[in-house]
This record gives structure tokens, C-alpha cells and sequence, in this order.
């Protein structure tokens, strides 16, 4: 067997199954935590690097000129993204009165831009793919401004944040890789060796997410039995009310079916790696928040997951309906 068809498969299978991948992780990591001590500081930072450049290696000129040619979808999108999650998640804090450290990483998750996988997400839920890649990038490029900010401004009063730092860590691991990846797609794009090659990286981007996840539950796994059950139930709703709304202003805008679905998507599923590798290095002292974070990474996965089976189940049901 070609030993890139062979990497090519197990990518395929890894990509197809996330959430039990990264739930199993997580469940052998409470059981065996020395697999991923190895997951912290500079080396948590270049895993999380690795994730996206795997999502700037997918990214190609004509993802860009998206952004150029739907102008009032994206901003709708994009003020969506970062509006919704962050008050959604203020609320939350405040209803259920969160502690400091799981109100942080809530917070957190809730200020990141959208997530890397809502893109597959979207494709399975037969969503608007092409609005979901200039939704995700251009989160992801206002990043580095609006995340620290809104931290700054939502819980500033809280804990202490490094506006500045966070700043230089989100274009560490987010715009440079992604902007190395993109390079790389726009030399060697059109080359045979580089797309078979590019086809292995969706389950790169899985085993470094599990890596992530693994490596905080090493740390932190031992906060998650005392407040598990809080920390859970509050990203459970987070999660729920983003899709929600989000396919609300959908609605609002009146959008088509595709994009519609692809809204709910993007503004429910946030980057929850980043927020875990934020809340790791800006947030040492209240480890809950890397907790609350690296639980939003497996849920995220899961729950987008279920919701694209029930778009599709809709769809179905729509069908039999019409014949």
C-alpha cells in the first residue's frame, strides 16, 4: 500500500470520528495522566500552532476574495460572532454565578473566534461552505484586536488581563501559522505531491486538538471532579444559546437554508484551543479556566456533531415529505 494513501486513510477515519477521538483522549488521559505531561508552555503553544496551519494550508486566494464579494454577510457574521458569544457568556456568568476561574475561561472561549472545525461541521450539515471559510478567517484576522479587548472590558474587573500579551500571543499561534499555511498553499497548491500531502492534515488537526486537550486534563483534570458538573452545565448552555441565536440572526437577515445553518455554526463553535492555550499561559493562577476551555474543545465537537445529524435528519424528513 502507498504510504501516503495509507496516512491519507487513517486522516480520513480520525476526521470522520472527532468527538469519540477526542472524548476517548480525554478518558484514558483521567486515567493515565503522564501520557501528556509533556503538553505545556512553549510546546502546548506549537501544538496549537499546528492546528492552525493546518487551516491556513486549506486557505487559497479565492477564500479571501470572499470576503471581498460578500461583504455584508461576513460583517453580519462577524458582529454576530463577537456580540452574541461574549454577552451570551457575561449573562451566564452572572446568572449562575460562576467562580472566577470558570467564569475566566467562559469568558475566554466565548471571546475566541470561530472554531477550526466548524468548517467540516458546516459541510456535513450541507451548509453554506464557502461562507463558513470567510466567516472563520475573518474572525480569526480580527482575533488578536477583539479578543483581548473584550476580555479587558468583560472581565477586566475580575482578573487581572494582559490585553498586550494576549495580543502577541494570539498572532503567535493563530496569524502567523495560518499565514505560513496560506503561503505555502499559494506556491505549491497546484502541485499533485502537496494536495496528497495537505489531504493528511485533517487528522494532524485532530491529533494535535486531542494532544491539547490531553495535556490540560493532565494539569487540571483534578479541579474537573470538584466542579466538573458546573463547568459543563455552563459551556452546555453557551454552546446551545450561540447556535440558537445565531440561527436567529439568520432569520433576522434573511438568509437562505445553507446560510442559515452555516451562521448557527459558526457563531456556536468557537476556537476553544486557543482559549485553552490562552487561559494556559495568561491565567496560570485559576486553572480552571484552562479546564472550562479544554471541556469546550471536546463538547464543541461533540455538539457539532449532533446538530449537523439533525440538519440532515430535517432534510430527509423534508424529502420523504415531497414525494
Amino acid at each position: 500500500m502507498n504510504v501516503m494513501k495509507f496516512f491519507q486513510g487513517i486522516s480520513r477515519f480520525l476526521a470522520a470520528y472527532t468527538s469519540p477521538v477526542i472524548v476517548g483522549v480525554a478518558a484514558i488521559t483521567f486515567v493515565y495522566p503522564e501520557l501528556f505531561r509533556w503538553v505545556k508552555g512553549d510546546i502546548q503553544t506549537l501544538v496549537l500552532g499546528i492546528i492552525m496551519l493546518t487551516m491556513g494550508m486549506t486557505l487559497t486566494t479565492d477564500d479571501f476574495k470572499i470576503l471581498a464579494k460578500r461583504p455584508l454577510d461576513i460583517f453580519i457574521g462577524a458582529v454576530a460572532q463577537y456580540t452574541l458569544m461574549p454577552l451570551i457568556a457575561f449573562v451566564l456568568v452572572k446568572v449562575m454565578n460562576l467562580p472566577p476561574g470558570i467564569a475566566a475561561g467562559l469568558l475566554l472561549v466565548g471571546c475566541c473566534p470561530g472554531g477550526v472545525s466548524s468548517n467540516i461541521i458546516t459541510f456535513l450539515s450541507r451548509g453554506d461552505v464557502a461562507f463558513s471559510v470567510g466567516m472563520t478567517t475573518a474572525s480569526t484576522l480580527l482575533a488578536p484586536v477583539l479578543t483581548p479587548l473584550l476580555m479587558l472590558y468583560l472581565a477586566g474587573d475580575k482578573i487581572e488581563i494582559n490585553a498586550v500579551g494576549m495580543f502577541k500571543s494570539i498572532l503567535i499561534v493563530t496569524i502567523l501559522p495560518v499565514a505560513v499555511g496560506f503561503i505555502g498553499n499559494y506556491l505549491w497548491g497546484k502541485k499533485s505531491a502537496y494536495q496528497e500531502f495537505c489531504k493528511t492534515m485533517p487528522g494532524v488537526s485532530v491529533i494535535a486538538f486531542a494532544c491539547i486537550v490531553g495535556g490540560v486534563i493532565t494539569f487540571n483534570g483534578k479541579h474537573f471532579f470538584s466542579s466538573g458538573l458546573l463547568i459543563f452545565a455552563a459551556i452546555f448552555l453557551h454552546n446551545a444559546i450561540g447556535y440558537l441565536t445565531g440561527y436567529s440572526v439568520g432569520v433576522l437577515a434573511k438568509m437562505s437554508k445553507a446560510q442559515k445553518r452555516t451562521i448557527s455554526i459558526e457563531v456556536g463553535m468557537q476556537n476553544a484551543g486557543l482559549a485553552t492555550n490562552l487561559a494556559t499561559v495568561h491565567f496560570p493562577n485559576t486553572p480552571e479556566a484552562a479546564l472550562a476551555s479544554a471541556v469546550s474543545c471536546v463538547w464543541h465537537s461533540i455538539s457539532g456533531t449532533f446538530l449537523a445529524g439533525i440538519f440532515r435528519l430535517i432534510d430527509k424528513y423534508s424529502e420523504k415529505k415531497q414525494k
